[in-house]
């Protein structure tokens, strides 16, 4: 018998994550471990060339550098623990650490979704606005609407979070993912869930499918005012500073929709871990990477601090 189904613990969780495939275990901590670092630099580089460079002192680049600080937090919320826990046998999360994981979690991906939105918008405004872009988009309202962004977030962890921990749970505490997520932390409820799974679904709708509304609208008008342009090499730059951000959009919507606008216990367990590990880790270490190979002025920024040094 595993060694993990003797700890057990009255204050907390066990995280079974992918202990039952030990050998999976050790590959996956060498290549979280990698990916992490590689988050954890990439996003730290776009910052500084952010803040260092005058001419990436723009609406733009200010939502980039929320973005990459953002991407930060999410995957240090629960990626340490993740490592932690596939090099050692102790799975144990105690339950303040487990909530505390939980209201990051929560938190933080709201907030993401809301900022993608306020990016698109950002957008919209340089494509279809030009002329009055520095005006409509000037540093009060760039505070107020990453502040809308973070405040969105903070509320969906103040509604779900407490929801979510003090479901009664008769004693199991073992989850069956690598860390407290709220689907996980559901399932191991022993009472009807379908008020509270109801809830999810409502706050899901509005954090996700309505932010998710506004890219789509906004990029509409985008793609009409890119096939206006007579400029070539205007709808070339249109193209790569608004096609980085649908990438990144994609690639962050497609995992959470599929995980939270669907009943849980539809979806693969094994699946569920790996579409999680990958909204939650291959995600933020890809954003800097999308934004610099697809980005003149964020290359140029950084050939400029090279050579400086």
């Amino acid at each position: 018998m595993h060694t993990l189904a003797f700890i057990t613990s009255p204050e907390g969780f066990i995280l079974l994550g992918f202990s039952n495939r030990p050998k999976l275990e050790q590959i996956l901590f060498m290549f979280v471990l990698i990916f992490y670092l590689v988050t954890l630099v990439g996003n730290a580089v776009i910052i500084l060339v952010s803040r260092l460079d005058p001419s990436l002192h723009t609406p733009m680049y200010f939502f980039l550098t929320n973005l990459s600080f953002l991407d930060l937090c999410f995957t240090t919320s629960s990626i340490p623990q993740l490592l932690f826990n596939l090099g050692s046998p102790d799975k144990t999360v105690s339950y303040v650490g487990c909530a505390l994981q939980l209201f990051m979690f929560l938190g933080l991906g709201g907030t993401e979704c809301v900022l993608l939105a306020v990016m698109a918008y950002d957008r919209f405004t340089a494509v279809c606005k030009p002329l009055h872009y520095s005006v409509l988009m000037h540093p009060q309202l760039c505070w107020k609407l990453v502040s809308v962004a973070w405040g969105v977030g903070l509320l969906n962890s103040l509604v779900m979070s407490p929801v979510t921990m003090k479901l009664p749970r008769c004693g199991r505490c073992r989850v069956k993912h690598f860390l407290c997520e709220m689907p996980a932390l559901i399932k191991i409820a022993c009472v009807d869930t379908v008020a509270v799974e109801s809830t999810v679904f409502i706050l899901s709708v509005i954090i996700v499918l309505v932010p998710l509304s506004l890219i789509l609208i906004s990029y509409s008008y985008i793609a009409l005012a890119v096939l206006r342009m007579k400029s070539a090499a205007g709808r070339r730059k249109a193209f790569n500073t608004c096609g980085s951000h649908l990438t990144v959009v994609s690639l962050f919507y497609g995992n959470i929709i599929y995980m939270y606008m669907q009943p849980g216990n539809n979806s693969s367990q094994d699946q569920g871990k790996f579409l999680t590990l990958f909204y939650n880790l291959v995600t933020p270490m890809l954003n800097p990477v999308i934004y610099t190979l697809r980005n003149k002025d964020v290359k140029g920024a950084l050939r400029r601090l090279v050579s400086r040094k």
